[in-house]
């Protein structure tokens, strides 16, 4: 059932509509559990959209196993998303740097309260990211160290190869999850693949995983997978590689290597004269879960991140 979570009227005889579709089993008890499945706060960030249809296709294949409520919110950022504009195209801002809104502020506060009033009391919401154009990632969750013994048991459930406990001090308090994990909805922080684009295995291995969340929720009571068991890592084991020099760079390593320490990652060259401008080498022993997509890069660019796995 499609259901209107915001819409105000645009300039020019348009409206600024958020829709979500609300799946729900055929017999209801009124004490069903609810999922909500949120992505597209980025227009630019694509990787949720087949998500959203995926778990909306397999759903409805076998809607028999189905006993709770899913929740699913394809384009929180809907004129982002139809542009390709990672914010407000006409606000030029960052949606997700105004949680939780304001209901008598601007427009895009009012739409934010709306968003939030809406998801608040999900026993579980999960918030689907891409990376960037620039950089590809594996899949991972992102949790605030604040909301670690809540949240990083309900990560093991979707299946993802890295869960990532930020400090605190990293996390922005105007973000959707730290809005919803404030006023105790759990909300899980999804990043994975390329801006832009779609990484179908990615989508398929997440879409798993929230079969596994639905049916430890008792949303769903259908076959599930065993979920992968993830690695879990705080800041301090996470190295950064940047860009010493500007101009193109050229990987050496695949994406998701186990590196030795020194082994060869990529070089920055210079198209105009032919030399090697920097060489970049693994700090030290890990995985390469971050590694720069677009080859064009200017000092002190990111070019990938290492998760240091002692004794590998």
């Amino acid at each position: 059932m499609i259901e209107y979570v915001s819409n105000m009227a645009l300039p020019v005889g348009e409206d600024f509509m958020i829709r979500k579709n609300r799946i729900e089993p055929k017999k209801m008890s009124g004490n069903e559990k609810r999922i909500s499945i949120v992505t597209g706060t980025h227009g630019d960030e694509l990787e949720g959209q087949y998500v959203c249809y995926e778990l909306i296709r397999r759903i409805n294949e076998d809607k028999r196993h189905l006993t709770g409520i899913v929740d699913v919110y394809p384009a929180l950022n809907p004129l982002g998303v139809d542009t390709i504009n990672r914010g407000m195209p006409l606000f030029d801002l960052d949606m997700n740097r105004i949680f939780p809104g304001d209901i008598n502020g601007t427009m895009a506060e009012t739409v934010a309260a709306n968003i939030i009033k809406d998801l608040k009391g999900s026993d579980l919401c999960i918030d689907i990211h891409a990376s960037n154009i620039f950089l590809k990632e594996i899949s991972q969750i992102r949790i605030n160290e604040i909301t670690k013994d809540r949240l990083v048991p309900m990560a093991k459930w979707l299946n993802v190869d890295y869960i990532w406990v930020h400090s605190a001090a990293t996390v922005l308090e105007s973000t959707l999850a730290y809005s919803l994990n404030d006023i105790g909805t759990p909300t899980l922080v999804v990043e994975m693949g390329v801006g832009m684009r779609i990484t179908k295995e990615y989508g398929d291995q997440l879409v798993d995983g929230i079969f596994v969340a639905m049916k430890e929720l008792g949303i769903w009571d259908g076959e599930v997978i065993t979920p992968k068991t993830p690695i879990i890592s705080q800041d301090g084991s996470v190295h950064f590689l940047n860009a010493a020099v500007s101009g193109i760079f050229v990987a050496k390593a695949s994406h998701c290597k186990e590196l030795k320490e020194g082994e060869h990652i990529g070089d920055i060259v210079s198209p105009l004269t032919g030399q090697v401008l920097q060489r970049i080498y693994s700090p030290c022993n890990g995985l390469l879960f971050t590694l720069r997509e677009f080859p064009v890069v200017n000092e002190g660019a990111l070019v990938g991140r290492i998760l240091e796995r002692k004794g590998r």
